[in-house]
């Protein structure tokens, strides 16, 4: 049996797993992209500044996959759905602590778009793939 035969097994521990880390993935490039946009002199693009925009939305992917460990199908769109909420929620209220001021509307509109894109992109490409090939 092949490792992706095995990564896509629903009954797996690691299809959650793996479900998680293509989660966290979508995070960090959710992140690089922000730091690009916002590249300045005074705060530019480095390494250090991605994990800074990355772990408040990681932490909360990891919060919205707890909250989504008894779904049978976490790469359904509505399971996505949960994991983003979580996502959005807790990465702009870090955010807001940290800087003391409730985010900009533009900011939380492109923070949460981005990140739906990405959360829900994936598992909505996976599962068209996933329907071809039962065709």
């Amino acid at each position: 049996r092949s490792v992706s035969a095995f990564l896509l097994n629903r009954s797996s521990d690691l299809y959650g797993l793996s479900t998680f880390l293509i989660d966290i993935l979508a995070i960090f490039i959710f992140a690089v992209l922000a730091r690009l946009a916002h590249n300045t002199p005074e705060d530019p693009f480095t390494f250090i500044n991605i994990l800074d925009t990355w772990w408040p939305f990681a932490f909360g992917v990891l919060l919205g996959t707890a909250l989504i460990k008894n779904e049978p199908n976490p790469r359904a769109v509505s399971s996505g759905a949960i994991v983003w909420l979580g996502t959005v929620v807790v990465g702009l209220a870090v955010w807001a602590t940290r800087n003391s001021a409730v985010p900009h509307w533009s900011f939380i509109l492109v923070a949460s778009v981005m990140s739906a894109s990405l959360l829900l992109g994936w598992r909505a490409a996976s599962n068209a793939v996933a329907r071809k090939s039962l065709d």
